[in-house]
């Protein structure tokens, strides 16, 4: 997979108003290809062709750009719900293509605006509680007017049925964003179509219980695995930037001093835990392998053992939400690990569809993963015991298994 190329610096000649829209564009591609704590607002100012002071007469700091970010994609996404559900009233309640121009605008948007969909999940860590809360009042009113005309005559899903799917959609029009496959806008929404009525025609409530065998987290022997189940932990719930040595060292009773000790710094404890996650993985790819040479049947194993290791502990969230920090260290066998890994999903979904082409099966690949990742880092039902078979079956059902 290449990289995407950096868009060209627009002019300076903008109009103010212009101006201010074109900071929060180049800042939200940033904070999604490099995560918000790598980017500085230098940075922001020359991807955007303007100078730092240029810029500082319309945001006060980063942190205001990262929230007029945020919200301008709650906005496009109440935008383009507004104009597909207006266009639906054309046609007749039982009129299939009703459905089709929801589906068309929310893949559209997932081409065209994939932050919209995502930047949130990823970043809500650095907005207040006000904020988050804004945001997620705003985002489930999207997703319930789109559950309203997605699932209309569904008498056979229940309300957290209808939910739990919604979310999915969201996910899968925002998975663009979180990898590098280059296809042209016309392939890309006609796969994504196909996605999200795979997932729309599923029914949650009769997802088989989790039953994956994987090599579980255990308990911590030693000092250095304390260090590291006690990072993860940390590191999930206030994020990596919030977390300091000092902080770590606390959560062992040992201090932060200590910690050098086991690990030269907390970089170091970030690649020990996508090391562990990536082994945990490959156990699970390996334990697949063993029992089954079927394509179809393997998927369905690697995708029940994904969800099994993202959902007992929190090394493979962690490992993922922090891929931007990851990327730019010197970490060749992480990420190598990690690519091969994915790249064992995409073949055998190629093998599975055989007239589909790599590039529609890595974004099948990724949109099923996103689902599963996506629920875990917003902590949507963690509470509940099915959750984890639920997780599989979505997958499942997107993989077109």
């Amino acid at each position: 997979m290449s990289a995407t190329p950096e868009p060209p610096a627009l002019s300076t000649a903008r109009r103010p108003a212009d101006r201010k829209r074109q900071l929060i564009d180049r800042a939200a591609q940033l904070f999604l290809e490099r995560g918000y704590p790598q980017v500085s607002v230098a940075e922001i100012a020359r991807a955007a062709g303007v100078t730092g002071p240029s810029l500082y007469r319309h945001f006060d700091d980063k942190q205001a750009l990262l929230t007029a970010a945020v919200l301008t994609g709650v906005d496009d996404l109440e935008t383009c719900t507004d104009r597909a559900l207006s266009s639906t009233q054309r046609y007749g309640s039982d009129d299939p293509r009703r459905l089709d121009v929801l589906v068309d605008a929310i893949c559209n948007l997932g081409i065209r605006r994939p932050e919209a969909a995502v930047l949130w999940r990823w970043n809500g860590a650095f907005l207040s509680d006000e904020q988050n809360s804004e945001v997620a009042a705003r985002t489930t009113a999207v997703l319930e007017r789109w559950a309203q005309a997605l699932f209309l005559g569904r008498d056979d899903l229940s309300p957290w049925e209808i939910r739990q799917l919604a979310w999915a959609v969201l996910s899968i029009t925002g998975s663009l964003s979180v990898h590098t496959t280059r296809i042209p806008a016309t392939r890309a929404r006609a796969q994504l179509r196909t996605l999200v009525g795979r997932a729309i025609a599923l029914r949650p409530a009769t997802a088989p219980e989790l039953t994956a065998v994987t090599m579980p987290a255990g308990e911590a022997v030693g000092r250095r695995e304390e260090i590291l189940d006690a990072s993860s932990e940390l590191f999930q719930r206030k994020g990596f930037g919030n977390v300091g040595v000092d902080e770590i060292g606390e959560a062992v009773g040992i201090t932060g001093p200590s910690v050098y000790k086991h690990f030269p710094s907390k970089i170091a404890i970030l690649t020990s835990i996508g090391r562990r996650s990536a082994a945990r993985l490959e156990a699970g790819a390996m334990a697949a392998g063993a029992v089954t040479t079927s394509p179809r049947q393997l998927l369905a194993a690697l995708a029940e053992s994904y969800v099994a290791v993202l959902t007992s502990t929190p090394d493979l969230s962690v490992a993922f939400n922090n891929g931007a920090v990851l990327r730019n260290l010197d970490a060749r066998d992480l990420l190598a690990a990690q690519h091969h890994y994915v790249a064992r999903w995409i073949a055998l979904v190629t093998e599975i569809e055989p007239g589909l082409p790599r590039a529609e099966a890595a974004i099948t690949v990724h949109a099923a993963l996103s689902i599963a990742n996506d629920t875990v880092r917003m902590r949507r039902g963690r509470e509940r015991p099915a959750l984890p078979g639920q997780l599989a079956y979505l997958m499942k059902g997107v993989l077109g298994l």
